[in-house]
């Protein structure tokens, strides 16, 4: 910067104004330093070291339990990273994401992470980089769970609603099923009778199977005669598969509670490969309220991925986050009955 000054005949002080401030510099000095600049080869301020200088990287940093490819295929994560984008760029900060991938590195990986607060994509209670966050000292939020003390906590009541889509699909069933998300991170697919929610390590997934226990109990189903497909991730193909074989059971459902509009669109398309009318022969009921939801017809759990995406970015900012555990709602359509 010295160099740069002095080839163009101004002070240091110029020199940098016209990089860091330069609405402070006249067009005529601009325009020497930039000349000088260039032929000296300077291409401006390193990054890093303005960063260091400033104490700030004006970055967050969004910690996705997810393969990076996620981010950008699944509707309802690029929903809440748009949340998220919104928010900073209003406030003229940029967005990192930290996939998290199982391997040792990835505590490694957040604690490198070079940003100023962190947001946590739903996470398991036992996942190790939920203390790698922490040790940080970084502000930072938690969106959809575990709840962890000294970090906020951005998420609806996951266990009220599904035990209000619960009574709506389960409604006069007698063989009713859940196409669930993963139980914990080693993310095995399974299909079992009446799994235990209190053995379920993703919070999120934890808290609606408690829903759809509680709906199915109040309506006179014994929550073992429940089967409960657990998908390995939110994939419309993998819920088709395995509501498929379901479907190819001796005692078929007759109604599939799925905890993602992605997921339930893969049972109507098993449902349909078979011949099975919805809802005449199979009731079904989404998550999210999303586009494919409305296309389908799905009765659905209607939340904003966007508001809380946004919700989360203004607590890693340094705001309080606001309570989102009201903010859903249950929209009925023709894949359920009444």
């Amino acid at each position: 910067m010295a160099q740069v000054a002095e080839l163009a005949g101004v002070s240091v002080m110029t020199a940098s104004y016209t990089y860091n401030q330069p609405n402070r510099v006249s067009d005529q000095a601009r325009s020497k330093v930039l000349g000088a600049a260039a032929q000296l080869g300077y291409a401006g301020p390193d990054p890093s070291a303005r960063s260091l200088r400033r104490g700030s990287t004006r970055t967050l940093g969004v910690v996705l339990g997810e393969h990076l490819s996620y981010a950008f295929d699944d509707p309802q994560a690029v929903s809440f990273l748009a949340g998220i984008a919104d928010v900073c760029a209003g406030h003229g900060y940029g967005v990192t994401i930290v996939p998290i991938t199982g391997a040792a590195d990835d505590v490694t990986r957040v604690r490198d992470a070079a940003v100023d607060g962190f947001i946590v994509w739903t996470t398991a209670d036992d996942d190790p980089i939920i203390a790698a966050v922490r040790a940080t000292k970084r502000p930072a939020v938690v969106h959809g769970g575990p709840a962890v003390r000294g970090l906020g906590l951005v998420t609806i009541d996951n266990r009220a609603a599904a035990y209000a889509v619960g009574l709506v699909v389960f409604a006069g069933a007698e063989r009713p099923a859940v196409v669930s998300c993963p139980l914990s991170r080693e993310r095995i697919s399974t299909i079992e009778p009446g799994i235990d929610p209190a053995g379920v390590l993703f919070a999120v997934t934890r808290h609606r199977l408690e829903g759809y226990r509680q709906a199915a109990e109040e309506l006179g189903i014994a929550w073992h005669d429940v089967v409960v497909a657990v998908c390995s991730r939110n994939d419309v193909t993998e819920a088709e598969h395995v509501t498929a074989t379901l479907l190819a059971s001796g005692a078929p459902p007759d109604a599939i509670a799925a905890m993602s509009d992605e997921q339930a669109a893969g049972v109507v398309r098993a449902a349909h490969a078979v011949g099975r009318v919805i809802p005449d022969d199979m009731t079904v009921s989404g998550w999210d309220d999303a586009a494919v939801a409305e296309r389908l017809g799905l009765t659905t759990v209607a939340q904003s991925l966007r508001d809380q995406g946004a919700a989360c970015a203004h607590a890693a900012l340094g705001g309080k986050p606001d309570s989102y555990a009201e903010s859903w709602s249950v929209v009925r359509r023709t894949s359920t009955r009444g």
